[in-house]
């Protein structure tokens, strides 16, 4: 994974304490991924106590993302406070639009925003960075509407800033790959179900498990399309590991399996918004 060569990172990470410090609390949206890590790191670091991590669960996440924001959070002495948010139950959000991720995030900052009046809690914050600010994010509109800071953008930090700031920390995550909602790997105004958030879980839990580190498997109906990286393409290209994947997926419920030439890309999905131009 990329590390930051920018010379001004310690200014950033100065700043990032500045940003925090005006805080009186804070109450932080986390996944366990490597942006909401050194956010709530840095807070605990600046405000102490005075930080909750807040984690929204539902079958939109993958299986192992609660389990490591409880074990970061754990790790790091923060108190951690779970909740439900129920996403699947919201008959817009199900249809899968193109703001998608703007119901999403609007149901989970509200459903945040309850658990901080509770806990007293007077600012919420969640982990976008400067990089995220460049793609098609309708979240980042729902988190503003409602006032959900973003500390590591007023920082000014990007994506390897933040990871060269998880190593030099010490965060075992520093190194982990990105993950996004399951959601995230359906094409627009194709429904969204358990049962196929559960099979995208499944075969990407299943490609980790044999050494595929980056990867995304998009749901094309009974086609699982893999995007991985150079090394994971170098991994499922022998004959026999094809065969296996085959395999394990058409157990999982995929007709069809194919790997995409071009590679990992985050937010490939929105190429198909722009479809017809």
């Amino acid at each position: 994974m990329m590390r930051s060569d920018d010379p001004n990172l310690a200014a950033k990470e100065q700043a990032l304490f500045e940003v925090i410090g005006g805080y009186a609390s804070l109450g932080v949206a986390f996944s366990g991924g490597v942006d909401s890590t050194v956010l709530l790191a840095a807070a605990k670091k600046v405000i102490g106590s005075h930080v909750v991590a807040l984690t929204g669960c539902s079958a939109i996440h993958p299986a192992g993302e609660k389990q490591m924001a409880v074990q970061m959070a754990d790790n790091l002495g923060v108190r951690h406070v779970l909740f439900p948010s129920d996403e699947l139950t919201d008959e817009k959000f199900v249809t899968n639009p193109p703001n998608r991720c703007y119901l999403c995030k609007q149901r989970l900052f509200r459903a945040m925003g309850k658990e901080a009046d509770r806990l007293g809690i007077s600012v919420l914050a969640h982990g976008v960075n400067l990089d995220d600010l460049s793609d098609y994010r309708p979240g980042n509109v729902a988190a503003d509407e409602l006032g959900i800071v973003a500390p590591l953008v007023a920082a000014g930090l990007t994506k390897a800033d933040i990871r060269s700031l998880a190593a030099d920390w010490g965060l075992e995550n520093w190194n982990r790959p990105a993950m996004a909602c399951l959601a995230s790997r359906i094409p627009y105004d194709t429904p969204i179900s358990a049962k196929t958030l559960s099979c995208i879980d499944q075969a990407e839990t299943y490609l980790r498990r044999i050494g595929v580190r980056q990867c995304r498997v998009r749901h094309h109906d009974d086609l699982a399309r893999i995007e991985t990286d150079d090394d994971g393409i170098a991994k499922l290209a022998g004959a026999q590991v094809r065969a296996e994947v085959v395999r394990a997926f058409q157990q999982i419920g995929y007709r069809l399996v194919c790997i995409d030439l071009e590679g990992y890309q985050s937010g490939k999905m929105n190429r198909w918004l722009n479809k017809g131009r």
